[in-house]
């Protein structure tokens, strides 16, 4: 077909004038019944590389996909484009009888031209033997690097498509594409399904308006969440995480701090699912928490930014996740947060595979680890990855990543890029990145003493360098072609022959040390104290608390809490709402003492002139309401504290450490039916006299006051019931 004929279909189908970078020649070479593969990046227009010609040739094509999300976006648009309903289907599991016959007719009458298929649906018998007896076009197999066990994403049912082709006796043109995939995995694929002639189509994996970003990954992750989506205000966004439980806890809290967001994973069914990602794509939702299950395939050109609450599992998946962002060219901001821990979980996860998917798996999350932790420029390692050369200075987007916008002091490093080159060729290069470090400091374990490496002259030859700087060497002399790594040999580092000619004649090479997120590791603003305060408005807090307490007659301290008062100089909140998110006020609280203190606080903003961090007053999901209810029901109701606490299965001070939350937060409860069975009157009299004259509440100032007069238990019981009477 002509370039004039071919644009012409192109405006008919699809309203478009011009052809996407290598869609016009792909489309070309599949329509003259060649095969095809097609390695495009997430965004690169793959899909209609197969719906055109699908739509302009006879007969059905076979579109081999692994995802019910995908499927059923693709369909709906397919539909959209065309007064024929039955121009495109699905095929698989959830269809009804008569769905599956109405499928069925409609490929029959030839009135369908494109037939998705889950893989699992593909090689069963029946599918076989129908699509034996109807006109086919072709085979296109989308995500086709889930044929590859070297892949992160392998699914074994993707490696019977070819013996389902030749069930089928019928000489289809294949073309497989997939936006993901190093030289070893498309090796993998070509071989797979027989088809080393097929014509390679490679896009650059390059996306210059993506701008990569990792961040530590602390306590305070969901205030860090909610301040970069309420900058970003309005516009679409996508934030993965690794568990379902996650998802629907993160939706949760963006929902109740006025975020419109919704989640998405695959335990929802598939009404709900549906009905989530439509919700998405027609902007009644600005953001979408989900695990990987959502994006595959999504065509919302849109999504401004996409956050890992989690780090992915591999380069391969962070790389395909982050590509649903900025698709239109428009701003994509690709923002990771990142803490060994998480890693330590995914590994975790993969102990109870067999070896060989535990070696790759573990691989490919080192490769993750490299990415997160490096210091040199992130397009560049993305690239490297990928088998793609970047040129920094000069290729496009080469400013767009927080190691290139925030650059670390470079350092000479030729002395010991020739010892690590060293240290490979004397340990035969039978080591991984691991074992070469320790080697370097002089570190043994069992793998460096059974090749007796501790016996070498460069055994500890490292060891005035830190262990990170050794891994930021051996990562950077990867990505500049010192050195190589190859998943199949599990991660054994090799020299490049750039490397021997460096080794031979050593010249200058300048190295960055990688980021340091252990040292990121904080604690929660909470635990942070005086550290974080501002010390003028607390000393102004608890001179007014003071005031508030003589009036009343109580101690200060039942007021508000110490706690509180340090969270109230930390977030400074105005509002009657933002003062109920405070560390132990509740709404009672809030109620009783908050108006004297809203002032106080609000004068102060004013003073001082004073940016509040609007972003860190992030509300509570109330997760925990209905156990609280339960207890406030129980007590009033006056049954045994022991069997109450049994019933939620907590033991006895778990049980008095929730009671002690609800009552500090301002709600009374009455537990006297309990204390007077512990304590007479004259040991109440006691407590009371000496909460009442107390500087603090603090349990271990009353049980050194006492000197083991009252167990804990009772102390804290008591402590609840003044509480309840004299604060609330």
């Amino acid at each position: 077909m002509s370039h004039t004929a071919l644009q012409r279909e192109l405006k008919k189908h699809f309203g478009f004038s011009d052809f996407k970078g290598l869609q016009e020649p792909v489309i070309e070479n599949l329509l003259e019944g060649k095969n095809s593969f097609v390695i495009m990046p997430t965004g690169g227009g793959k899909s209609l590389c197969y719906q055109l010609p699908a739509l302009i040739s006879s007969g059905t094509a076979i579109v081999v996909s692994p995802l019910i999300a995908l499927m059923k976006n693709q369909v709906d648009a397919i539909r959209g484009i065309s007064y024929q309903t039955g121009i495109a289907h699905v095929l698989n599991s959830s269809l009804t009888k008569t769905a599956i016959q109405q499928v069925k007719s409609d490929i029959t009458e030839g009135i369908t031209k494109l037939l998705y298929v889950a893989p699992e649906s593909l090689v069963k018998e029946d599918t076989i033997e129908f699509l034996k007896t109807v006109n086919l076009s072709f085979l296109a197999i989308d995500e086709a690097h889930c044929i590859s066990e070297w892949g992160h994403d392998f699914r074994p049912e993707y490696r019977n498509l070819r013996i389902m082709l030749q069930k089928i006796k019928k000489n289809l043109p294949i073309i497989a594409l997939t936006a993901t995939a190093t030289p070893k995995v498309q090796e993998d694929i070509l071989k797979n399904l027989k088809i080393s002639d097929a014509t390679l189509f490679k896009a650059s994996f390059n996306r210059p308006n993506l701008y990569y970003e990792v961040q530590p990954k602390t306590e305070n992750v969901e205030s860090d969440i909610i301040r970069f989506v309420k900058q970003n205000e309005g516009k679409s966004g996508i934030i993965y995480c690794l568990s379902r439980k996650k998802v629907e806890k993160l939706a949760q809290t963006l929902q109740v701090n006025n975020i419109k967001a919704i989640p998405y994973h695959a335990g929802l069914d598939n009404k709900t699912r549906a009905r989530n990602q439509d919700l998405f794509l027609t902007e009644d939702f600005d953001v979408v928490v989900a695990t990987i299950a959502f994006g595959m395939g999504i065509d919302k050109p849109d999504v401004r930014f996409v956050i890992h609450h989690d780090i992915p599992k591999s380069i391969e998946s962070y790389y395909q996740e982050t590509g649903r962002a900025g698709r239109d060219g428009g701003e994509g901001h690709c923002l990771a947060f990142y803490s060994y821990e998480d890693i330590e979980k995914l590994e975790k996860f993969m102990s109870g595979k067999p070896v060989a998917e535990q070696e790759i798996g573990f691989e490919l999350l080192n490769e993750m680890v490299a990415f997160a932790e490096t210091s040199i420029s992130r397009r560049k390692f993305i690239l490297h990855y990928f088998g793609e050369e970047y040129d920094n200075v000069n290729g496009l987007g080469g400013d767009m990543d927080d190691n290139m916008r925030f650059p670390k002091k470079q350092i000479e490093a030729k002395d010991e890029l020739k010892l690590l080159i060293e240290t490979v060729k004397e340990t035969r290069e039978l080591f991984k990145s691991k074992e070469l470090v320790r080697t370097l400091l002089g570190e043994s374990n069992a793998i460096i003493n059974s090749h007796k490496t501790s016996e070498l002259g460069i055994f500890g030859k490292g060891k005035d360098k830190r262990a990170s700087f050794w891994m930021a060497m051996i990562r950077q002399a990867i990505v500049a072609k010192f050195l190589s790594k190859e998943i199949e040999t599990y991660g054994l580092v090799k020299i490049t022959e750039k490397g021997r000619e460096f080794s031979k004649s050593p010249y200058s090479f300048l190295m960055t040390e990688d980021h340091d997120f252990a040292a990121h590791r904080n604690v929660s603003y909470s635990n942070k104290k005086n550290s974080v305060a501002d010390e003028n408005l607390l000393k102004l807090l608890k001179g007014l608390r003071k005031n508030v307490a003589d009036k009343a007659r109580v101690p200060p301290y039942t007021v508000f809490q110490e706690n509180s008062l340090e969270d109230m100089s930390f977030k400074y909140p105005i509002t009657q709402e933002e003062l109920k998110n405070i560390n132990g006020v509740g709404e009672g609280k809030a109620q009783k003492y908050g108006v004297k203190f809203l002032e106080l606080i609000q004068s102060y903003v004013e003073e001082n002139e004073i940016v509040r961090p609007n972003d860190l007053v992030v509300k509570s999901t109330g997760a925990n309401s209905a156990l609280k209810l339960y207890m406030i029901q129980s007590v009033d109701r006056k049954l045994p504290l022991d069997d109450i606490a049994a019933a939620k299965g907590m033991n006895m001070m778990k049980f008095v450490e929730e009671m002690e939350t609800i009552v500090f937060s301002g709600t009374k409860l009455n537990i006297n039916y309990w204390v007077d069975e512990l304590l007479d009157e004259d040991q109440q009299e006691e407590l009371y006299k000496y909460f009442m004259e107390a500087e603090t509440d603090a349990i271990s100032t009353a049980l050194e006051e006492f000197e083991g007069e009252y167990e804990e238990e009772d102390i804290r019981l008591y402590r609840i019931k003044f509480m309840s009477e004299v604060a609330n």
